[in-house]
């Protein structure tokens, strides 16, 4: 193993029992694969190198029970390095650490911690306090434990508050989006209805439009049409005589029928029957009257000059 990249002298040749010692070997970097490749190395010692951090893989080391990494330059732990539930003994003297993971409340097994000689927050460090003796390692153990378990559950309130809020939010957003889809569906609706109803005013309009239309048309109709009905009575006795036409269509027979009588027994051989003996005196009868009677002489003499 070299002194800068930790490999070329074998690891088992460090192992004492279940002790590793790696200590003053100017590490900058721990030989993690070679560490877990030694499970029964429960005891480890890398105080006295040069390292500034742990890699992630580090946490994978599961089987140590003891850590040395006192006097190094560490300014921080892996944030999952409380997955070293078997560690109950843990020096971190003189480093450069302010803060511990939260992970580190998961120590549950954890009996003894040095950390003096740090810049640590001025809270850890007041609750750390000092380890001159067994007695103060145990208690700054105990009361670091305690510290970082109330910050543990402070941040998993403070990220079930966050969730809490979130979910909230999440539930707002959604009512107002549901809100807003439902008010859409109202508008559109709205709209649909004030469509339909601007669809049915036209077609009433258009409807009454034709309807005076056709009042119109058959008005004009029926003016275009009065002439001829107007001369209709001119032609109305054609069909429906009146009984004074009726009469004088019979008076006229008479006559007619009197004139062929008299026609007949003046001009043809039946004048000396006795028939139109009397036919032929009544005649003469009649004229002889009607000669004497002044009123019809002037009215055949006007007719006559006529």
């Amino acid at each position: 193993m070299s002194r800068g990249g930790g490999k070329g002298l074998s690891l088992k040749d460090k192992l004492d029992g279940n002790e590793l010692d790696l200590s003053l070997c100017d590490l900058n970097e721990v030989p993690v694969r070679e560490l877990a490749a030694l499970p029964k190395a429960t005891i480890l010692d890398l105080s006295c190198n040069k390292l500034i951090s742990l890699p992630s893989d580090f946490c994978s080391l599961m089987h140590l029970v003891k850590l040395d990494l006192s006097k190094n330059q560490l300014q921080q732990l892996p944030l999952d390095f409380g997955r070293l539930v078997n560690l109950q003994h843990l020096d971190l003297l003189s480093n450069r650490l302010v803060t511990l993971p939260v992970s580190f409340a998961q120590l549950k097994n954890l009996k003894w911690l040095d950390l003096k000689n740090n810049p640590l927050d001025p809270v850890l460090a007041k609750v750390a306090g000092d380890c001159l003796d067994e007695k103060q390692c145990k208690q700054a153990a105990v009361k670091v434990l305690q510290h970082m378990k109330a910050i543990q559950s402070e941040q998993d309130r403070q990220r079930q508050r966050k969730l809490q809020a979130e979910r909230e939010m999440e539930k707002k957003r959604e009512a107002e989006q549901r809100a807003k889809e439902a008010q859409e569906r109202e508008v559109r609706k709205r709209e649909k209805a004030e469509e339909k109803e601007r669809r049915r005013r036209e077609y009433d309009a258009q409807k009454a439009a034709k309807q005076e239309m056709e009042k119109k048309t058959k008005k004009e109709t029926v003016h275009t049409r009065k002439p001829a009905s107007s001369s209709r009575p001119a032609q109305a006795p054609r069909h429906k005589p009146s009984w004074s036409r009726s009469v004088l269509r019979v008076l006229l027979f008479v006559l007619f029928c009197i004139l062929c009588t008299l026609a007949a027994c003046k001009l043809t051989e039946l004048q000396r029957q006795p028939l139109c003996v009397s036919v032929n005196t009544l005649y003469e009868d009649v004229v002889a009257a009607l000669q004497n009677h002044k009123t019809l002489q002037n009215l055949l003499q006007h007719n006559s000059q006529q």
